[in-house]
């Protein structure tokens, strides 16, 4: 008994293009046509590519900026808790609140919080971890890795019709496309 597929289990349509240029004029045009649910692949990034898709700026930057603040207020109240609250030690006449001697770990946990933030943040914001993607099942898309630029616009975009995506990624000059679905 042969399984039937439907556009249920319809994840996008993926073409190849031949080189970086053609890839950004793809994009472009898909941008252009007003699809927001697609995304392109190629071995190294292309400069200029997140303005053809008309891309937002990154929250990386808000999200690491507070992780930092968070490590940076974090290890002053520490110290100050530790030095002058919870065990003050007067030494050789010195004061309580002896902030030169507290810059490096204050220094040390803003870094390392905002490496936690980076990380982690970037972990979010990309939706990681994915242990396998509908595009891995296409044999076209192993060369992404090595010589391959692709763009895949997703059925989940409120303008998708496969054979109009067909056609617009056809003039667009694509040299293969296929439909990719989800097991």
């Amino acid at each position: 008994m042969s399984q039937q597929i439907t556009n249920n289990n319809l994840y996008g349509v993926l073409a190849e293009f031949k080189t970086p240029k053609e890839l950004m004029d793809a994009a472009r045009l898909v941008n252009q046509n007003g699809y927001r649910h697609y995304d392109t692949f190629s071995p190294y990034p292309i400069h200029g590519m997140d303005r053809a898709m008309s891309l937002k700026k990154s929250k990386l930057g808000w999200i690491v900026l507070s992780h930092g603040l968070l490590g940076f207020s974090g290890a002053l109240a520490m110290i100050y808790w530790m030095m002058v609250v919870d065990y003050p030690l007067n030494i050789s006449g010195k004061t309580l609140m002896n902030v030169p001697a507290w810059i490096p770990v204050t220094f040390e946990l803003t870094v390392l919080l905002s490496a936690f933030g980076a990380v982690f943040g970037m972990f979010f914001l990309n939706g990681l971890p994915k242990l396998n993607h509908p595009l891995f099942n296409s044999e076209n898309f192993k060369k992404v890795t090595d010589d391959g630029f692709f763009v895949c616009i997703e059925s989940e975009d409120p303008q998708f019709e496969s054979e109009k995506v067909q056609k617009l990624l056809q003039d667009a000059g694509a040299a293969t496309i296929e439909e990719i679905y989800e097991d």
